[in-house]
């Protein structure tokens, strides 16, 4: 059993000899001793990043786990910096296991971020490194001064010959009468397009989810948010028609398909000449839920963060055979789960497991269109 501190022991003495004079309440953490945190995994010399291999995991991050010896959960949170001081960092990812997945799309992005580029290195052309780090903190908001920061990382990332840095699949882009009243900002504006992206380079099947929170809504779609160049409408004859084609020329304002608001998966496909929207509402399901499979649990959109979310008491259910996932509708036409386990999900995936019985929030993110995430947290 670990012996406290005389710091620690001064201050019981102290609140000892005050305790007949005062009734303030007092709050103190100690802080025990740990054996710190560390990766445990081993790494490449480079990671060499393709937008072919933008959905991969390109490197799973593993460390030890740390005990702060006290009766509370872990919370790791993976950082990632363009630089070795950490002025300023993004949080890949937060978790209550030792390992997190990272994505070749979300090196890329560091790449991009760091100006990886032909000019950048005469050396080593679109060649850099990116850092990181892993902190351990006691709970779930990091707050209670119980925390470990582990050593930096730093890893070499390597964009192909030719590659620009813009390393996001291809986009296009949604505007119409119903950004202000959304959350995304004024309407009809080219650089407040939502966005749906394409399955790959090349092709022209683009998705996306698009909050619609006006009635009779209109817009149309932009192959590039920087303005109204080759813009498709729908081939109807009025403002907010819904036909499920689309043309360049003498085309009206899109509408949805009941003239209505909603959230709705869009789909665009500038070959065919082809849209739909399908409107949605996600709720949870599994074995892990108060319903279990019988019935979702219907989750709440906030369009101030664009992501869907719940609180509620989940069981520990072991995956990919029991758990949770993620249904629009209250129907499993439409479900995603986490097939690898990353963070990351796929139509038709994995259930996600629950650890240990327990109160959590869920967090379903599905604005980033092809790259939809979510977050388990025990409260």
């Amino acid at each position: 059993m670990k012996k406290l501190s005389i710091l620690l022991m001064a201050f019981v003495a102290f609140v000892g000899l005050n305790s007949c004079s005062t009734n303030d309440d007092v709050v103190f953490i100690a802080q025990p001793d740990t054996e710190g945190i560390s990766f445990t995994n081993s790494f490449n010399e480079s990671y060499i990043l393709t937008p072919a291999t933008s959905g991969n995991i390109a490197e799973r991050f593993v460390w030890n786990t740390v005990d702060f010896d006290v009766p509370t959960n872990i919370t790791y949170q993976l950082q990632a910096s363009t630089s070795a001081d950490f002025s300023s960092f993004d949080i890949i990812g937060a978790t209550g296991e030792n390992n997190l997945g990272v994505k070749v799309s979300q090196l890329k992005s560091l790449a991009d971020d760091a100006g990886f580029d032909n000019d950048a290195n005469t050396e080593a052309p679109n060649t850099g490194l990116v850092y990181f780090r892993v902190r351990a903190f006691a709970g779930t908001d990091g707050g209670n001064g119980l925390s470990e920061m582990s050593e930096v990382k730093s890893i070499t990332l390597i964009l192909p010959e030719g590659e620009s840095g813009v390393i996001e699949l291809p986009k296009i882009f949604v505007v119409g009468n119903f950004l202000a009243a959304s959350g995304y900002g004024a309407d009809w504006t080219p650089a407040n397009g939502v966005p749906l992206a394409a399955s790959a380079d090349g092709k022209t099947d683009y998705e996306g989810f698009v909050y619609i929170n006006v009635d009779s809504p209109e817009f149309k779609f932009l192959p590039s948010n920087e303005g109204w160049d080759g813009d498709y409408g729908d081939t109807g004859e009025n403002n907010g028609d819904y036909s499920g084609t689309i043309e360049q020329e003498d085309e009206v304002n899109a509408g949805t398909p009941d003239g209505k608001a909603g959230y709705f998966l869009v789909k665009v496909n500038t070959g065919e000449l082809k849209y739909s929207l399908t409107k949605t509402s996600w709720g949870l399901i599994g074995n892990a839920t108060p319903t279990g499979w019988d019935s979702d649990t219907d989750m709440i959109y906030d369009a101030e963060s664009k992501t869907w979310s719940i609180t509620l008491d989940l069981t520990k259910q072991e995956a990919p055979d029991n758990g949770i996932k993620f249904r629009a509708n209250d129907d499993w036409a439409l479900n995603i789960g986490d097939t690898d386990a990353d963070g990351t999900m796929e139509f038709g995936g994995d259930n996600m497991g629950i650890s240990e019985d327990g109160n959590y929030t869920i967090v379903l993110d599905l604005s980033n269109p092809r790259i939809y995430t979510y977050s388990i947290t025990k409260n």
